[in-house]
């Protein structure tokens, strides 16, 4: 292991997650809502619903999925503004992502000609926000289905699978998962990744922040990933059991 980079500020192991957390229904009026708690990030999810979907998508007998995300002012050091209706490419980018991973769980037939909202508001920031939000967001979603079927607005759960996503990082030739936003601002190669339970792949979002990277690089990050991603899955899988 290179000695400019042989351990983390944080004290965690190579292949060690931030202390994870989910606290459930913080909002009273949304179907569902959390705030998921990744280290320092905390993200708060919900999901509403409204009847009734997009125009071009009218009279087909399927259903439609959206996401927001947003920054909230006083969620890093120096204070954002409000994106009001001109969204940054960042924010775009993302609520993009985590849109279409979770669309790719979702039966739209099943869900019929309702739109599922999905909002992901930023509490505090400290790297990982698109992840947390990815991962929180299928919680939110899922428990917002099972309470839509019990009230006999669903016929059918429209879930279809499970999806959670991560961060990695590659310094001095070092893999590392789930990084922190000094981690994250001084990687030579920061990874995003969407997975879903069957190990496969939603997404990947890499960017070489220094030098190119090789192919047995990005390996080694995807074989970091994968077991961080399975210990997600288990945790949300948990949070459920829990809410009966």
């Amino acid at each position: 292991m290179p000695s400019t980079f042989s351990e983390r500020s944080s004290g965690r192991a190579f292949d060690e997650l931030r202390p994870f957390q989910i606290t459930m229904d913080p909002m009273g009026f949304a179907v569902s809502s959390l705030i998921i708690r990744t280290g320092l990030t905390s993200v708060l999810c919900s999901v509403c619903l409204r009847e009734g979907v997009p125009s071009w998508r009218e009279g087909k007998g399927q259903g439609w999925l959206s996401a927001e995300y947003r920054l909230l002012p006083a969620s890093t050091p120096n204070r954002q503004a409000r994106e009001w209706s001109k969204l940054s490419g960042r924010t775009q980018e993302i609520q993009r992502l985590i849109g279409r991973s979770l669309r790719a769980v979702v039966d739209m037939e099943a869900l019929g000609e309702k739109t599922l909202l999905i909002d992901c508001d930023v509490i505090q920031a400290d790297a990982g926000t698109r992840t947390a939000a990815i991962t929180g967001a299928w919680v939110a979603l899922k428990l917002a289905c099972l309470r839509l079927l019990k009230q006999g607005q669903l016929s059918s759960d429209p879930i279809k699978g499970q999806v959670a996503a991560v961060s990695v990082g590659l310094k001095d030739g070092v893999a590392f998962l789930d990084l922190d936003y000094g981690e994250d601002s001084t990687a030579d190669v920061d990874l995003n990744v969407v997975m879903d339970a069957r190990g496969c792949f939603l997404e990947l979002q890499g960017t070489a922040e220094g030098k190119a990277f090789t192919k047995y690089e990005l390996e080694k990050l995807l074989e970091i990933a994968h077991p961080g991603i399975r210990q997600l899955l288990d945790a949300q899988l948990l949070v459920l059991q829990k809410q009966g």
